[in-house]
C-alpha cells in the first residue's frame, strides 16, 4: 500500500472527523440537523456526528450512505450508541442504493464539496425525495469574497488529497436550486476561529421542485 492509499484509507477519516466535530461546527450541525423528520436519509453519514442531533420523536426511520468503511464504522457505532435502528450501507452520492421517493427528508453537510459529481449527486438526492421533500443542507464553499475565492483557488489542488478530496471553490446554495429544489437559505457566514479560504459556510433547507 502507498502512501496516498494508506492516508486516504487510515489518515483522512481520523481528519474528517476531527474537522468536522470542531465546536464551531457542531454549533452549525445544531442549527440544521433538528429539522430532520419523517423517513430520513443522510448522504456522508460516515462518523456519526450528526446522529445526536437527532430528534428521534419526530423521525421515523435513519438510512445513510458514506463510501468509507472506517467512517461507517464510526456511523454504526454512534446508532448504537443512539440505541435506534439505522440502515447505514456504503455506497456513493452519484448512485445511492434506495429507491425513487423514499424519504421524506434528505439531511446533506460537509459532503457536497467532496463528492466526484455534484450535479449528478443533488440528482439523486431529489430523485430519492418524496414529492415536497426537503433538503436539509450545511456546507462549506466558495466565499462572496472575490480575493478570498483568488486563495482558495490557489489551496485547493493541494488541499484536496489532504482533506479526502474536498474542494473549496465549490458553490452551495446555488447548486442546490440549481439541481432542482427552491431554498431557502438559513443562514451564510464565515466559521468563527478559521481561516476564510475554508470557512464560508451556508445552510438552509431545499424543498423538491415538482413531482
Amino acid at each position: 500500500m502507498g502512501l496516498a492509499q494508506w492516508w486516504e484509507r487510515h489518515g483522512v477519516p481520523r481528519v474528517i472527523r476531527l474537522a468536522c466535530g470542531t465546536p464551531a461546527i457542531m454549533k452549525f450541525r445544531s442549527k440544521i440537523v433538528p429539522l430532520a423528520s419523517g423517513d430520513v436519509f443522510e448522504i456522508g453519514c460516515g462518523g456519526g456526528i450528526n446522529q445526536r442531533f437527532y430528534e428521534q420523536s419526530s423521525v421515523t426511520s435513519y438510512a445513510g450512505i458514506d463510501p468509507g468503511e472506517k467512517l461507517l464504522d464510526y456511523a454504526r457505532a454512534e446508532a448504537e450508541r443512539k440505541g435506534w435502528a439505522a440502515d447505514i450501507r456504503q455506497g456513493v452520492g452519484e448512485a445511492i442504493p434506495f429507491a425513487d421517493a423514499s424519504f421524506d427528508t434528505v439531511v446533506c453537510t460537509y459532503t457536497l464539496c467532496s463528492v466526484n459529481d455534484q450535479s449528478q449527486v443533488l440528482s439523486e438526492l431529489r430523485r430519492i425525495l418524496k414529492p415536497g421533500g426537503r433538503l436539509l443542507y450545511l456546507e462549506h464553499g466558495r466565499a462572496p469574497e472575490r480575493r478570498v475565492i483568488k486563495w482558495q483557488r490557489r489551496i485547493e489542488p493541494y488541499w484536496k488529497p489532504l482533506a479526502g478530496g474536498c474542494h473549496l471553490t465549490r458553490p452551495v446554495s446555488g447548486a442546490v436550486a440549481k439541481g432542482g429544489f427552491d431554498v431557502e437559505r438559513l443562514g451564510a457566514r464565515y466559521a468563527p476561529g478559521t481561516p476564510k479560504t475554508v470557512g464560508w459556510m451556508e445552510w438552509g433547507i431545499g424543498v423538491k421542485r415538482g413531482a
